[in-house]
């Protein structure tokens, strides 16, 4: 059953142009001139309720200007979306009691609150009494292991606690869908593992259906089973996450610092990127070699620093984007 329905959503904006020197600047005042930006081009994708589904790419892409149609802050040029069968033009109070927002980079706890005077504050926005708020800050407590900082001002928390009270907040009103951009951005990687525990337990806990945003493919990896790229304002890739490791995240980056230099020139699988003597950085293709093997070759012993990760984002969804054009 599909909870977010679109259909040939799109979405153009007027922008105005900056004229180079003196001239064309007190010209642009006067008489200013315009281009029209596609941001969303004629999209269309369902989702099925109690999906993590990723909505991912570059900047500019279209992602947020979907996500503010989706969620009534911006109004679409064409195209219909439903939303919990609610269209949020017509349904904007009705769909905001079933929708929750996280933003990773934007505040919206009052930092001089604690999470518990937040929770409470947000619980009586959305019309809860008193006993449901309660009972429902004890279950969000223990579901996001709250206990130690929810009686301390929102700005004396870390990140990784803040944003916790963040997703947390966004549920008090049980919400059947919430929106995630970038949860995880600036975290380290341990907070990172644990948002994303919290992230999928709150999916178990609640059957909420999550539509997630993010650059990190760590959080793609780990909670989502299905992927749509965007890029350009057009959808490039709408798949499952097992196809897309499979087809675009089977090479790793190795750098390694070595004591002695090595020659990988003629070796199946991997493709050097860089050889700066003692500094080697190579792509290890995972389909015809292990990174184990690529470690064998260049020698545990020979190597005084090593960094392994996966292909960025950005050039992915990139190969991406040429492969469809």
């Amino acid at each position: 059953m599909a909870i977010i329905e679109v259909k040939g959503l799109s979405k153009n904006f007027k922008v105005k142009m900056k004229e180079k020197g003196l001239k064309g600047s007190i010209k642009s005042i006067f008489k200013p001139k315009y281009k029209i930006v596609k941001a969303v081009r004629n999209i269309s994708f369902d989702v099925e309720k109690g999906e993590i589904i990723a909505f991912i790419g570059p900047n500019g892409a279209g992602k947020s200007t979907t996500i503010k149609m989706m969620t009534s802050i911006l109004y679409p040029d064409k195209g219909t979306i439903k939303v919990m069968s609610y269209d949020p033009i017509k349904d904007r109070k009705k769909l905001s009691y079933e929708i929750g927002t996280v933003f990773g980079q934007k505040e919206q706890l009052w930092t001089h609150l604690t999470p518990y005077d937040n929770f409470k504050f947000f619980g009586a926005i959305y019309d809860l009494p008193d006993s449901v708020i309660e009972k429902k800050i004890e279950e969000l407590n223990m579901l996001f292991e709250l206990e130690e900082f929810i009686n301390t001002p929102v700005r004396n928390l870390s990140l990784g606690q803040r944003i916790r009270c963040e997703i947390a907040a966004a549920l008090i009103h049980e919400p059947k869908i919430l929106f995630l951009d970038e949860p995880t951005i600036g975290l380290d990687p341990v907070v990172k593992e644990n948002i994303r525990t919290f992230i999928k337990r709150m999916n178990k806990e609640f059957k909420t259906t999550i539509f997630l945003t993010s650059h990190d493919i760590g959080d793609i990896e780990k909670l989502c089973k299905r992927v749509i790229i965007i890029n350009d304002g057009q959808i490039v890739l709408d798949d499952t996450m097992d196809n897309l490791k499979y087809h675009y995240l089977n090479k790793k980056i190795v750098e390694a610092k070595m004591k002695e230099r090595i020659n990988l020139d003629d070796e199946d699988g991997i493709n050097i990127l860089k050889d700066k003597g003692y500094n080697l950085k190579i792509e290890v293709d995972t389909t015809k070699r292990s990174v184990a093997d690529a470690l064998k070759l260049l020698n545990p012993d020979n190597i005084i620093d090593i960094n392994i990760s996966n292909i960025p984002l950005e050039d992915i969804i990139s190969n991406i984007y040429k492969n469809k054009d």
